[in-house]
């Protein structure tokens, strides 16, 4: 199974952004960052944005990332 896990740096950096976000009053995108910061992500779960991009009309599916 494919899985992202973040350096100490990056943790770090995720939590200190989820104080940020609960202080803010925004409870569920701390919860998110908190719970990405101790688990990583599960890469064989996650959407390609392309696919994210289709669904919901965001641009130009087809385009491949980084170019103009």
């Amino acid at each position: 199974m494919a899985h992202l896990t973040f350096d100490e740096d990056e943790t770090r950096m995720l939590r200190d952004s989820a104080r940020e976000r609960a202080a803010d009053g925004d409870g569920l995108l701390a919860y998110a960052l908190q719970q990405l910061a101790a688990e990583g992500v599960d890469l064989t779960k996650v959407t390609p944005y392309a696919e994210v991009q289709a669904r919901y009309g965001l641009g130009d599916a087809a385009r491949t990332p980084g170019t103009a």
